[in-house]
């Protein structure tokens, strides 16, 4: 099985993380199944940038972009080349090396 290495963040993984995935399963899920509490205001449909993730390794490996990442990606903070929606990529038999951006955008949570 595929292995996902969690690069540290200050609030959701401070020491980072190190986990099996099966292949098909999104970034996102696979975060949350280990008790990474990413952001996804869409409910993981696509429809918004706040499970914004960097591949640092494996990115090719990932499943193609959907219709409308590209589109929600535009919106993300800290927008990279490697970036992905962490709902809409799908892990494939190689191992990734992800990073959770500091920031999200989640207008949903937003004070005025």
């Amino acid at each position: 099985m595929p292995k996902i290495t969690v690069l540290p963040h200050p609030e959701l993984a401070p020491a980072g993380a190190v986990f099996e995935v099966a292949e098909n399963t999104s970034i996102c899920d696979a975060l949350l199944v280990h008790h990474i509490d990413i952001e996804h205001a869409c409910g993981q449909v696509g429809a918004c940038s706040t499970c914004h993730v960097v591949v640092r390794e494996g990115y090719a490996s990932l499943s193609s972009f959907g219709a409308y990442e590209e589109d929600m990606l535009d919106q993300a903070w800290g927008l990279q080349p490697l970036s992905r929606l962490s709902c809409q990529a799908r892990v494939s038999g190689e191992d990734l090396t992800v990073e959770i951006p500091k920031y999200s955008i989640n207008h949903a949570k937003e004070k005025s």
